[in-house]
């Protein structure tokens, strides 16, 4: 088995070496402008990483920590996150993220008028290797708070960039066109493209070669690929422990539906017997009734049995 020279840039220790480490700044730079389409003056010239803890006090929990953030020279914050495993409410999720670094910039001691003046937009980017948004169809979806008549956006501190590697669907190097296609690419296939294809996918994109040799795992050392080893190693293991949860509760769920299943049918039965000797005691009153001649309306009345059936009880007498 030929293993390939480039690591998975997925794994969160390879996304945060590339992205979130100032020997590789400028790749972190070109992906935020080539995901959020920025040119002039609006593009990203330089950043500056910050603690990406968002919360020191629950900083053991991974929900306070995130995989970069940094800001521009605007002082814009921004944040890249991967998110390889489905999370329920992810969304949510990065509406905290930012609302924490947005609030986190107000600075004590300071007048509280001039710190809400003073703050500064939070832009966050997230690369998921599962679906977000089902009703979707693009890979590619930009969120920005509008208003709902006029659709202007007079609230411009929030904006929110999702990448849904599942739906980037195109797979040959020759119709990769533009700069964010290659970067799903590198994303969805880096760790099994060969040299060839990365020449081709290079072209005259230095960005993405410099990608590239970040993810080469001979430019690593004995311990960065010990540490990204172990964190193939951390995720199998969530992975394993997931999968038994869910075989234990379908194996539970499904003694219960047996469980259940019986207990309803010895009371169907129960009700079906009780059910069957009210009618069969109705049947015997209503013929010692009609033996003794009593009149239809006096025999429905007090066995609860209809005309139809005291009728046929009526021709059944007759016959013996």
């Amino acid at each position: 088995m030929v293993t390939s020279k480039f690591l998975n840039p997925k794994n969160d220790v390879a996304f945060r070496k590339i992205f979130g480490s100032e020997k590789h700044k400028d790749i972190l730079i070109h992906f935020i402008n080539d995901v959020l389409g920025l040119k002039g003056s609006e593009k990203v010239e330089k950043v500056t990483f910050l603690s990406t803890i968002q919360d020191p006090d629950i900083a053991c929990k991974k929900e306070s920590i995130v995989d970069v953030l940094c800001t521009d020279q605007y002082g814009k914050q921004i944040i890249v996150e991967m998110q390889v495993a489905p999370q329920e409410g992810f969304e949510k999720r990065a509406q905290y993220y930012a609302s924490k670094a947005y609030s986190r910039q107000l600075n004590v001691g300071q007048e509280v008028g001039a710190r809400y003046q003073d703050l500064k937009s939070v832009i966050f980017i997230a690369i998921t290797d599962y679906i977000v948004f089902p009703e979707k169809k693009d890979y590619l979806s930009n969120h920005v708070i509008l208003d709902s008549k006029t659709y202007q956006r007079d609230l411009k501190d929030f904006s929110f960039t999702f990448i849904e590697l599942p739906k980037f669907k195109i797979k040959s190097i020759e119709s990769l066109s533009t700069m964010i296609e290659k970067w799903c690419y590198f994303f969805k296939y880096a760790s099994s493209t060969n040299e060839a294809d990365v020449r081709k996918i290079i072209d005259s994109d230095l960005v993405i070669q410099r990608a590239y040799e970040a993810l080469n795992r001979f430019n690593w050392s004995e311990e960065e690929l010990r540490t990204y080893e172990k964190e193939i190693k951390r995720i199998m293991d969530n992975q394993a422990v997931e999968d038994y949860m869910k075989k234990k509760a379908r194996q539970e769920g499904r003694q219960e539906g047996r469980q259940e299943g019986r207990q309803e049918g010895r009371q169907e039965g129960r009700q079906e017997g009780r059910q069957e000797g009210e009618k069969n005691k109705a049947i015997s009153i209503a013929r010692a009734m009609l033996l003794k001649g009593y009149p239809m309306e006096d025999i429905t009345l007090l066995t609860g049995l209809s005309k139809s059936d005291i009728q046929y009880i009526k021709q059944t007498l007759s016959m013996l």
